[in-house]
């Protein structure tokens, strides 16, 4: 079985294509086969004297593309993306099984959705996502959220300060975007009503800094389903890269994100608005009213989101300790298990760079996470702050608040399976081959992700759908232009980043988003009065992403350059177009 069968015929329907292929281990293996006819077809491989057939059922290529495109259509329609995800694995069940529709039911469970959790790198994911959820949930009870925001508002003593507190408060909370809206919506609230800074600029602020920071950070909530989402493609296109490292080697590459974060700031700094919110903020600071006459605003639901703001001590190291602690395991695991699998292969010597790379960033990442849940517990229960029986509650309130995010993860991994087996990003890649150029991708990709994740109002559910295509799509049609190397790493970060940074656009600014909802809420703002007035900042951001971001950046641009150049756009056209206060 070690024998090569030189100049074998591949015979397909007649068409004849000669190419060297050997059996292993009694097994002969065909890639990258052609069909052009549908239905069960034979194919037949002949060398010499020997004949060797195998059975294959063949579906039209156009099929392939119909589970995502269920799961995009029903997501704008229904705005539910759980049963969005589930019709789309569905459809693909179907395709697979023999266009069985009643059988395709139990196949999304018994075979893509099983398959999705037998991997040990997926339970790992949903077991850190699990584990951090619990530690947020008991800082968020015990007022070490809290105690942290206030180290902050102390030096708001200005609408300057103000604005500036209220945003370098993102970068404390940085580890959930719900977490960071509720409280830094609720405590500046009052802080900026005195200060006179409009209810519409605040819950501005608050809605800017949540995802931005929460998908950027190397520890977050979002961390385990961007690394799982990211891993799954690698492993589509055979790489053997680190996914948490790939994961850090997009974070400049984020554009929307990273401009959004500087606008605010430069807003605050400069005190300049246009649009709308100019509006709002010179009614604000000439009567006072931080309101629209008329408005109605939303409604304050801190007290069923789990953040406590006043009953509990507001002791800011019993949230930063256990933060920290996260942060110092999570770094150090990183270290000790790339070091191990270097030394392994022998190498005494190392960069930073290729330890990361070499790094078990699952395993680090639960044992931080276990960390930072133990840490939390033993600070809240020694205080006595709140009973064990309590503190435990509030960990398992942590986590339920997960559970939706895990099981879109789960059907995540599971439309990506689906869209594996169907081979969608083969069929994309045969018939966009030679029609679009890669240094255009990652544009692209950031339209068509900000314009999903702005229609359904889901940033997961946008990644969910766009990341087991862009990838394999990206790696593919570089290849054919010839690239390599760095090249090849350029386009690839580009398409990974552009999906996570539109997805981050459609949940900063659509008004169904939940964190643009809470944002509303948190800020006690009309939310039409909120959409309303950032949106044209949030879009601001978007054009200047893309027109000095993601374009150059894909044709050999450094992207702290784009960062550079866009960051000097975004203070341009607040002179030329932004006004004072």
């Amino acid at each position: 079985d070690q024998a090569v069968i030189l100049g074998a015929r591949r015979v397909a329907f007649g068409v004849e294509v000669t190419k060297p292929v050997r059996f292993k281990h009694g097994v002969l293996k065909l890639s990258d086969l052609m069909v052009n006819e549908s239905g069960h077809q034979v194919l037949i491989v002949e060398s010499g004297g020997l004949t060797a057939s195998a059975g294959v059922r063949v579906v039209p290529g156009w099929l392939s593309i119909l589970p995502p495109l269920v799961a995009i259509a029903l997501a704008l329609l229904l705005r539910q993306v759980v049963i969005s995800l589930f019709a789309g694995i569905w459809v693909g069940a179907v395709i697979v099984f023999d266009y069985n529709m009643i059988g395709g039911i139990f196949r999304v469970l018994d075979h893509f959705i099983v398959k999705a959790l037998s991997e040990t790198s997926h339970v790992q994911i949903l077991l850190f996502s699990m584990l951090f959820g619990g530690m947020v949930g008991v800082i968020s009870k015990n007022g070490g959220t809290v105690g942290i925001a206030n180290l902050i508002t102390r030096y708001a003593k200005s609408p300057r300060g103000g604005q500036l507190a209220t945003w370098a408060m993102a970068f404390v909370i940085f580890f959930d975007d719900y977490a960071n809206v509720l409280v830094r919506g609720n405590l500046m609230r009052p802080i900026t009503d005195k200060l006179r800074v409009s209810r519409e600029k605040l819950s501005f602020i608050v809605d800017a800094g949540a995802a931005t920071i929460a998908s950027v950070f190397i520890i977050s909530t979002w961390i385990g389903y961007e690394v799982g989402l990211i891993a799954d493609g690698l492993r589509m296109i055979g790489s053997t890269e680190e996914p948490y490292a790939v994961f850090l080697q997009t974070i400049p590459y984020r554009f929307y994100p990273i401009f959004t974060l500087i606008l605010v700031f430069l807003v605050g700094w400069m005190d300049r608005d246009f649009g709308p919110m100019l509006a709002a903020e010179r009614r604000a600071r000439s009567t006072g009213e931080v309101l629209r006459a008329g408005s109605q605003p939303a409604v304050d639901l801190t007290d069923s989101t789990g953040i406590t703001t006043d009953e509990k001590p507001a002791r800011w190291y019993n949230g930063l300790l256990p933060i920290a602690s996260i942060l110092v395991v999570g770094l150090s695991g990183l270290y000790s298990t790339g070091t191990s699998a270097l030394e392994a292969e022998g190498r005494m010597s190392y960069s930073i760079g290729e330890i990361i790379s070499k790094s078990d960033s699952y395993a680090a990442l639960l044992w931080a996470s276990l960390t930072g849940c133990l840490v939390a517990i033993v600070l809240t229960a020694g205080q006595r702050i709140m009973k064990l029986t309590e503190t435990v509650d509030a960990w398992f309130g942590g986590l339920k608040a997960m559970l939706l995010a895990m099981l879109i993860l789960i059907l995540a991994w599971s439309i990506g399976a689906v869209t594996e087996e169907v081979k969608t990003a083969a069929y994309l890649v045969q018939i966009l081959r030679g029609t679009i150029e890669p240094h255009w991708l990652p544009v692209l990709t950031f339209l068509i992700a900000a314009l999903i994740s702005f229609a359904t109002g889901t940033s997961w559910g946008t990644m969910a759908i766009m990341m087991p295509l862009v990838i394999p799509l990206g790696h593919t049609l570089s290849l054919d232009a010839g690239m390599q190397g760095a090249d090849l790493d350029i386009i690839l970060h580009g398409v990974i980043s552009s999906v996570l940074a539109g997805a981050v656009f459609g949940d900063h600014c659509s008004p169904i988003s939940d964190t643009t909802i809470l944002s509303s809420m948190a800020s006690a703002v009309d939310h039409i009065d909120h959409v309303r007035t950032q949106l044209p900042y949030a879009i601001l951001a978007a054009i200047i992403g893309m027109a000095v971001g993601d374009i150059p950046t894909a044709f050999g641009v450094s992207p702290w350059i784009s960062i550079a150049v866009g960051s000097g756009a975004l203070v341009a056209f607040l002179f030329l177009f932004g006004k004072k206060v």
